[in-house]
């Protein structure tokens, strides 16, 4: 939102007004999307590491990059690990590699025997330690930024509930249903990760305790609650979207046909709202909406 008003309008500590004023929207918390969970960090930098050396490759070698991605790989495989205090090809099978230069050179042979079954042992033994470092580590950052919500007797909070069409539009799902119901007030804690609500008699076949990770805080309670009348939630706290009318029809082309397209109005939204829709597939789930 800030964003498209920041185009036409301005005005001191513009920026923190939009996000109060998001923040206690009950439309904007009711259809906003919550917020992805961060990664652990470990693909990012992974990825990361791989873009780099592909664009040194493209950049050396130009259009026959591809034949150096053999190097690549072996240069990436044998490169030192913080995690495991060593490269991966060591770790797994206890040496380091030698380079393709020294595949002529004979080392010093080694019998299969206790020795050497005790020495993998002890590999194995170091690498786990060395991992559940890492993974300690990595969860103390997190559990600093990261944590359970908590809610008190008597807050209000929304429920997550999940819209359910079975119809996609070239593979997207819609954008503006309504992702959480509410709000509904916290009568009692049960346990550390649970919450039971007072919810009316519509909702009265779904189990009134949740737990945390389907509850959003409700920052400020409307006087005049949205209805849930024709919302009809299944004990899943899943509910179907039905189509009221066709707007207008459209043709799009594929590239191998046409594709007969409608503007379709959804119950609980308003025409502006409107999305569009494959004409097949809305007969095949909804026929009465083409009549």
């Amino acid at each position: 939102m800030y964003h498209d008003l920041k185009e036409r309008f301005w005005w001191y500590g513009m920026k923190r007004a939009v996000a109060e004023y998001v923040a206690v929207c009950d439309t904007c918390q009711r259809v906003k999307a919550e917020h992805r969970r961060p990664a652990d960090g470990k693909t990012e930098r992974t990825n990361q590491i791989l873009e780099d050396m592909l664009r040194a490759c493209a950049i050396q070698y130009g259009t026959s990059w591809d034949k150096s991605l053999p190097y690549t790989e072996f240069s990436y495989n044998n490169s030192y690990q913080a995690s495991l205090k060593k490269s991966p090809f060591e770790a797994l099978y206890g040496r380091r590699c030698k380079t393709p230069l020294c595949w002529n050179q004979t080392g010093e042979k080694q019998v299969f025997g206790p020795d050497l079954i005790r020495d993998a042992e002890q590999q194995i033994k170091m690498v786990r330690e060395n991992l559940s470092v890492a993974r300690s580590r990595r969860k103390s950052y997190a559990n600093v930024r990261c944590g359970d919500l908590t809610f008190k007797v008597d807050d209000f909070v929304y429920l997550k509930v999940s819209p359910m069409r079975g119809i996609r539009r070239f593979n997207m799902k819609g954008k503006l249903a309504p992702r959480y119901i509410g709000p509904f007030k916290v009568v009692e804690r049960k346990g550390e990760v649970a919450y039971k609500l007072e919810l009316p008699s519509n909702l009265s076949g779904i189990h009134d305790v949740f737990h945390v990770s389907q509850l959003k805080k409700c920052l400020r309670v409307l006087e005049e609650q949205v209805p849930l009348e024709g919302l009809d939630v299944q004990e899943d706290l899943t509910y179907t979207e039905h189509p009221v009318k066709i707007l207008e029809t459209s043709e799009r082309v594929t590239r191998n046909r046409r594709v007969k397209m409608c503007r379709v109005q959804w119950k609980h939204h308003t025409e502006d709202e409107a999305t569009w829709e494959r004409e097949e597939e809305l007969r095949a789930t909804s026929p009465r909406s083409l009549c």
